[in-house]
Parts: structure tokens; C-alpha cells; sequence
């Protein structure tokens, strides 16, 4: 699996350095962004203003090689050829660059920790990678122990073929146990009737919805994983997070098909909504 880490010298990009030694990666690229800031003095003569930039930059920089040489220092020992880069621009943007231009099949990055509100208004490298990046991505907000109980959520068959898709990858280094959650509407009619009526009409949904998921089941534990099934009703977000809770898990797998664009940001998705609020990492899947 072709990896690209950002590093940035923060706490969760530094947890994002020890997450590594839990997947399994063929190369691995090591990428900081200089996101070097432009002279704020609008009456400042031109070429001293590119003078005071240049001199940022090359202090940015020689920071900036320190950082990867302690980053390569923590590397797992199963890392695979590790290349070094150092890019200049906006740090979502020289990620996203990167990734495609490598190839990448996944992104290992530290959040920020930006809140909700004002992740909406100034924007968060985190939440750019998460909307636009064209492969998967690993998102860490807190110190990472171990990656044995994973938390895969489905909502759909594309879900369902994404995930097949990226776990055939053999993406993890040690042995894990799946555990695929199917999370359903609840159904509250008014009294009577109706309400009679509901009852087998969920239990249906729910029946489907255990089928749907063990068929899933059976499919990854021809490719070795270890594998059960749950189905809840209630809200999809408080229900993943809940379950991830009381699973102890150390990592939510899911995809992140639904709502892109203007609408994402505006509205928010599930994936969004859970990497604000889970206790462990997040991996999103295209």
C-alpha cells in the first residue's frame, strides 16, 4: 500500500507517526508543507519584502528537513522505501498535490482539533483532505494505543464495495477484529393502528439489514479477517459513536460517499460528524 504521512510537528501529527506501525505500507512518503507567510507591510519596498520571505523560507525550511529527519528516526521497522519531501503552498493543497502525483492509497495525517464552528468558517486541512482527497485517508485526534477492534459502519452497497475494495488492500500490519454496524431509522408512529403495523415492518428492516451484513461477513472472512455483526436503530451518528464507545474501539472505518461539495460543508456527513466527535482515530474510504 503506497502511503503518504504529513507531518506538521503537532501532538496528533506526531500520533500519526506511531499509527504507522499498525499498516501495512510497500513505500511511504514523508511530506511537510511550508506554508510560508507573505510580508504583511503593504507599503514595504518590493525587494525587501522578498528578501524577509526568502529569509522565512529558508529558516522554514531547515526546520522543516529537522522535522523529517526526526519523523524518518520514529519510523516502524516494516516501513518500506521512505522518500522525503518538503513543498511549499497551502498545506491541503500540497497533500492533495502530492497524493495524486504519488499515487497514493492512503493519507495518514493528525487533525488540528479545530471545533465544528470554526472549522466551518476559517476551513481545517483535515476537513479539506477529508472532502477532496481521492483515496483513503487516516485521521488521528489523540494519542494512539493499538489497532486490534475496528468499527466498520455500512449504509449502502456501494459502501459495502468500497470497503471490500480497500480492506482487500490488506491495509493493517497486525491482525484485527471487524465488527460491521448497519444503523437504521426508528420508526414512531402515532398509537394504535399505525403502531401495530410498524412493528413488523422494522423487524423486516432490521432481518435485512443482518443479512445484508453477514453477507459482508462472509466475504472478508474469506480474506482472513475477523468478522461479527450488529444492526441498531436511532440516529447514524450518536449510534457509530455510541457503539464505538462501549466496543472500546481503536479505529472507525467508513466511507465517505453521501453528500461533496458546497452541501458537505454546509450541512455536514456522517464521516464529518463522527471525526468531530469520536474518542479514536477515524480512516475514511473513497
Amino acid at each position: 500500500m503506497k502511503t503518504l504521512l504529513a507531518v506538521d510537528g503537532s501532538d496528533n501529527a506526531n500520533e500519526a507517526v506511531r499509527a504507522l506501525q499498525y499498516f501495512s505500507m510497500d513505500r511511504l512518503v514523508v511530506l511537510h508543507a511550508l506554508n510560508v507567510p507573505k510580508p504583511a507591510y503593504p507599503m514595504m519596498v518590493p525587494e525587501v519584502a522578498a528578501e524577509l520571505y526568502h529569509d522565512l523560507e529558508r529558516s522554514m525550511r531547515a526546520d522543516g528537513e529537522r522535522l523529517l529527519d526526526r519523523t524518518v528516526s520514529l519510523l516502524p521497522f516494516h516501513t518500506g522505501p521512505v522518500s522525503r519531501m518538503i513543498h511549499t503552498g497551502s498545506p491541503a493543497e500540497v497533500i492533495l498535490t502530492t497524493a495524486e502525483e504519488e499515487k497514493s492509497d492512503l493519507i495518514v495525517m493528525g487533525a488540528r482539533g479545530l471545533g465544528p464552528i470554526k472549522e466551518r468558517v476559517f476551513g481545517s486541512v483535515s476537513h479539506r483532505i477529508l472532502t477532496a482527497a481521492r483515496c483513503a485517508k487516516l485521521i488521528v485526534s489523540g494519542p494512539v494505543k493499538t489497532i486490534e477492534r475496528v468499527l466498520l459502519p455500512l449504509r449502502s452497497s456501494s459502501d459495502t464495495e468500497d470497503a471490500i475494495r480497500f480492506l482487500q488492500l490488506n491495509p493493517f500490519q497486525r491482525s484485527v477484529e471487524l465488527t460491521l454496524l448497519s444503523v437504521l431509522p426508528s420508526i414512531h408512529p402515532s398509537l394504535g393502528t399505525a403502531a401495530l403495523a410498524a412493528q413488523p415492518l422494522q423487524a423486516r428492516e432490521m432481518e435485512n439489514a443482518q443479512l445484508f451484513l453477514q453477507s459482508t461477513a462472509n466475504e472478508l472472512k474469506r480474506s482472513g479477517y475477523q468478522v461479527r455483526t450488529e444492526v441498531l436503530t436511532g440516529a447514524p451518528v450518536e449510534s457509530i459513536l455510541d457503539r464505538a464507545h462501549r466496543l472500546k474501539a481503536d479505529l472507525i472505518l467508513m466511507g465517505s460517499r453521501g453528500r461533496h461539495g458546497v452541501l458537505r460543508l454546509v450541512l455536514g456527513s456522517v464521516s464529518h460528524a463522527v471525526l468531530h466527535h469520536a474518542r479514536c482515530s477515524i480512516l475514511v474510504f473513497n
